[in-house]
């Protein structure tokens, strides 16, 4: 079998983690990375041991050599380089936050679609294996109809603080870049929130420092969610049904959480999982192959529409914070 030839797009800390799962993939190489920093780009490619290393995101996308191309640069940056990608042929897995807001969303879409290109938000949390077990619980109906999810994501920031994390140009504040994954899990789980309410703490840059949300969605069910780069906290989530709930431990959205089932007034029952080493990100990656070798353009899982309702709704929490990015008026 011929192998699925992988370009990376900015070499920072996810696309090391990234590109460390890739070799756990078996029918997936890595050809070629790029960084605007070509000694950042040699370093990357000699430690992951890919056959080229570009000074130009202009030179991957138009390397015949790379099938697909993962874009691993701050989220301020995703949909200009999505649309380079896309516009030479360039299948795309995109990190989250997929963009800035949802007009630049869907302007990755349109692309993708008009140039027949595989487009997919790398939202890796919805192919690991305990969010695989938690849907199945769910519909077992092992806990009942679904009425509260709780969930949080928070970390005292590292001194001196991370430029990204609070530059309003690169989408910086806790919502876009921890505050989404308990957003995903709410939305992917109860469908478009009806009504949404929000309050945030802002830093100096005017973005967001902390942020508490709550959501309510057609059948009554209620989210209430946050995210904070001030403090350590315990990023679990609590899935609530009328029979009993699901536990997701520390951390919720990463390959490491473990889950946890009480029904009624039982003890707790610890859920298996299955366990394999890497990051997680492998399981994505093999999900982008399987799409690829189907000549597919969208991702039956992580789709299109299911990128645009997160991305809509971290829009209207925004909207009620008063969180503004120069692209919002673009």
């Amino acid at each position: 079998m011929e192998k699925i030839r992988w370009g990376i797009l900015g070499c920072g800390k996810i696309a090391n983690k990234f590109a460390s799962d890739l070799r756990l993939v078996d029918d997936a190489a890595l050809v070629a990375v790029a960084s605007r920093d070509h000694q950042k780009a040699i370093e990357f490619s000699a430690l992951h041991s890919s056959r080229y290393a570009f000074d130009s995101y202009e030179a991957l996308v138009t390397c015949s050599e790379v099938d697909v191309i993962y874009i691993a640069t701050p989220h301020g940056f995703h949909h200009e380089h999505a649309l380079l990608c896309l516009n030479h042929k360039k299948a795309v897995l995109c990190e989250k936050a997929f963009a800035l807001n949802a007009k630049q969303v869907k302007d990755m879409i349109d692309t993708a679609q008009k140039n027949n290109v595989f487009l997919m938000e790398a939202f890796w949390t919805k192919f690991l294996p305990q969010f695989q077990k938690l849907n199945e619980i769910i519909q077992s109906g092992e806990i009942g109809d679904l009425k509260m999810i709780q969930a949080d994501f928070g970390f005292l920031a590292a001194q001196p603080t991370p430029q990204r994390l609070y530059d309003p140009k690169l989408g910086g504040g806790a919502l876009l870049d921890i505050g989404i994954y308990p957003v995903f899990l709410a939305v992917t789980l109860l469908g478009k929130p009806l009504e949404v309410n929000a309050v945030m703490k802002p830093y100096a840059t005017n973005v967001d420092e902390q942020i508490a949300m709550t959501l309510k969605f057609k059948n009554g069910e209620l989210a209430i969610l946050s995210a904070t780069f001030a403090a350590n906290t315990p990023v679990e989530a609590t899935i609530v049904g009328t029979k009993g709930y699901v536990r997701m431990h520390n951390r919720f959205h990463n390959v490491t959480s473990d889950l946890e089932l009480i029904v009624g007034h039982n003890p707790p029952k610890a859920i298996p999982v299955h366990k394999e080493e890497g990051y997680g990100y492998q399981f994505e990656a093999r999900h982008v192959s399987e799409c690829l070798r189907a000549n597919r353009i969208e991702s039956p899982v992580m789709r299109s529409a299911d990128s645009l309702l997160l991305i809509e709704t971290l829009d209207w929490i925004r909207e009620k914070c008063g969180i503004k990015y120069e692209a919002d008026s673009q």
